[in-house]
């Protein structure tokens, strides 16, 4: 492996890293580790990506040139603050990234989806995916070799190549996006807690849990009204791999969430106070700002919305299987 990501970051100078996914390792998942915080002062670099990949009302997310804090070397000198958000498909989790975004308002922020790192489908595969025979759900679907040296250079406020997956196809374009560091990165995916290597990435972890049925109704209508699929192999999917995956990879990661956000975009409690926690792990890790010793979470027994994994055992069956 260590000779794949060496290849990869040659590749990333000239053009695009390689297609083929690494192969996963179900020895990876569902580690032991704290549900505490491991914060540290984050201040940090930069992205960029052609075009702008997300615009909020106040801001365009993606944005050209290095931020001002880069050395003369043009590599950062502290590591970005990395926000992990976990939940099944069509739980919220963009939107709250969204809406933490525009919260945070902040110049330099990346947003990165675990879809981009699905695996390039084989033609047999391809021919199970059309037939909503393929689990898109299984850990085994994504390639978490390449996804964990993407976020980790992204940490160090390296440039890296993002691959652009095609849902119709099963495939990656043939163009990649080229993204800089930033402040703050927020990861997003059905199986961001599920891979012990990425968790030592995340600085906070938060877990969206919305209810299983609004869960189902919106991507039933997402598969159906953006991706042409039919309602009876929507449901087919769903109960054959979607259902069974959240109960066997997803739910369980709930535990290793710092914060559990119910209602998922809804709860502006819940995310008016996650804000709140990441400017002041900025404020003391900014440039200029000394490393203090680590800052405890938002206290969510303030509002009794925002709720921390443990001693949280309330959750629901939840789904992700296609590609989200």
């Amino acid at each position: 492996m260590e000779e794949r990501l060496a290849k990869m970051d040659n590749e990333e100078k000239t053009s695009c890293v390689s297609n083929s996914g690494g192969e996963g390792s179900l020895d990876r998942l569902l580690p032991s580790v704290s549900t505490g915080l491991s914060p540290r002062k984050r201040t940090t670099s930069q992205c960029k990506s052609e075009p702008p990949l997300l615009r909020t009302s106040k801001r365009t997310i993606y944005t050209a040139g290095r931020p001002p804090w880069y050395n003369e070397h043009g590599t950062q000198s502290k590591e970005a603050f990395v926000i992990g958000l976990c939940g099944g498909s069509a739980s919220g989790k963009t939107t709250v990234a969204r809406k933490i975004i525009e919260a945070l308002d902040v110049p330099w922020v990346v947003l990165l989806s675990m879809d981009s790192f699905y695996k390039v489908l084989s033609q047999d595969q391809q021919i199970l995916a059309a037939s909503n025979d393929y689990n898109f759900d299984h850990p085994d679907a994504f390639d978490f070799d390449l996804l964990t040296h993407t976020l980790r250079k992204l940490k160090q406020g390296k440039s890296v190549k993002i691959p652009v997956y095609d849902f119709t196809t099963h495939g990656r374009q043939k163009e990649w996006k080229t993204v800089y560091g930033a402040s703050v990165i927020i990861f997003e995916g059905i199986m961001a807690f599920a891979d012990k290597e990425l968790l030592q990435l995340l600085d906070m972890k938060i877990f969206v849990d919305t209810d299983s049925d609004i869960r189902l109704v919106r991507r039933l209508r997402r598969d159906i009204t953006e991706r042409g699929r039919d309602i009876e192999g929507v449901i087919k999917q769903y109960n054959k791999f979607v259902k069974p995956a959240f109960e066997q990879y997803i739910e369980p990661t709930m535990r290793l969430a710092d914060i559990v956000v119910p209602r998922g975009g809804g709860n502006m409690v819940a995310i008016d106070l996650i804000v709140q926690h990441v400017h002041s792990q900025l404020e003391e890790g900014s440039p200029g700002f000394s490393t203090p010793g680590p800052t405890p979470p938002p206290d969510p027994q303030r509002s009794g919305e925002h709720t921390p994994s443990q001693g949280h055992a309330h959750h629901h069956q939840k789904q992700g299987n296609q590609p989200r």
